[in-house]
């Protein structure tokens, strides 16, 4: 981590940064919106948790996995599990077959996605527990989608999208998603945050609406 921040300090410079008027009313409208969220919509978590549970009784609702988060600190990521108990012990022996370059990493046809897990990740539906994270403070409703993979495996120029706290939602998932690699998705998200407003913020918020409804039923 030490290392990491070292690196930072040497980092090209980002444009406009947010002001700090910016980050407070962006922390008011997260945490707002997480709690709303997770009120309106705790009859659909229930019932996810449910159905998760009953395909795998043996297994854990949640997945919890490390990530990446703002300047670099790792924190705990929740979804509901949509792959089969052992997944991660696998990716290893599937890292060839991977369409993106490591290490990023994503399968057309991932063999250790659950029944369940296909429909909840084309619905997005296995992201909602990220409210929490949201909530918490981890996240951002609006931000970089945090990766899984470690700072100290980011390029110098890539630290820069490190500089805004994680989001549920941003311009890769709306712009961009499976068809953008990783230098692509840094390039995506770093012009984005550089000039980003409260209103670009909550545009690229509803855009995600429409993304999530097009995405249903996609293979």
């Amino acid at each position: 981590m030490y290392e990491f921040h070292q690196r930072l300090a040497v980092a090209p410079p980002v444009g406009r940064r947010p002001t700090r008027t910016h980050q407070i009313v962006k922390r008011g409208i997260d945490i707002v919106g997480s709690a709303l969220g997770l009120a309106l919509l705790s009859p659909v978590i229930l019932l996810v948790a449910l159905a998760v549970k009953l395909e795998r009784p043996d297994a854990p609702v949640l997945f919890r996995q490390e990530r990446c988060g703002r300047r670099g600190r790792p924190f705990v990521l929740l979804k509901f599990r949509s792959m089969i108990p052992g997944a991660a012990a696998m990716k290893e022996k599937l890292r060839a077959q991977s369409a993106v370059a490591w290490p990023d990493f994503r399968l057309e046809r991932d063999p250790r996605v659950t029944r369940i897990g296909r429909f909840l990740r084309k619905t997005s539906l296995d992201e909602l527990p990220q409210l929490w994270n949201v909530l918490r403070g981890d996240m951002s409703l609006v931000g970089p989608r945090p990766t899984s993979f470690m700072a100290d495996t980011y390029d110098l120029w890539q630290t820069e999208r490190l500089e805004f706290r994680p989001g549920l939602t941003g311009p890769w998932q709306v712009l961009g998603r499976d068809s953008m690699d990783f230098i692509e998705r840094c390039r995506l998200e770093i012009t984005f945050f550089r000039h980003t407003t409260l209103l670009k913020e909550l545009a690229m918020l509803l855009r995600t609406v429409p993304v999530l409804i097009r995405r249903t039923g996609v293979a």
